[in-house]
């Protein structure tokens, strides 16, 4: 069974940044693909950012290229989402993703931690 855990989901104002973490237990974070995918009111929950098992291939939405960076920490079991740049549409559920597949699909999800981009 594998835990994800949320946290540094705010309320920052457009072109501020936000470091969201999420801890992992259970399973090593290199052991599986790994990410970041959101939700807005009314919307249905979309890809973020996501790294490879090996971590040598890191993919984003359009969105947010540029902007965002995923990263990984196996030494502390983290997955890190640097979102620079934050505009009004990035406001929404951010929710961490563990053994990420083809469709939007992933085996583990986390609790999610909001953000909150006002313009």
């Amino acid at each position: 069974q594998v835990h994800l855990v949320e946290s540094g989901g705010g309320l920052v104002q457009a072109g501020d940044s936000l470091r969201l973490a999420c801890s992992v237990s259970g399973r090593t974070v290199s052991s599986s693909a790994t990410g970041w995918f959101r939700q807005a009111p009314g919307k249905e929950r979309e890809f973020v950012a996501a790294t490879s098992m090996s971590g040598d291939k890191t993919y984003y939405a359009p969105s947010v290229k540029g902007r965002f960076t995923l990263s990984r920490d196996g030494a502390k079991n983290m997955v890190y989402l640097q979102m620079n740049d934050l505009k009004s549409e990035d406001t929404a559920m951010y929710y961490c993703a563990f053994g990420i597949s083809a469709g939007s699909k992933a085996d583990y999800w986390g609790q999610g931690t909001q953000v909150t981009v006002s313009s």
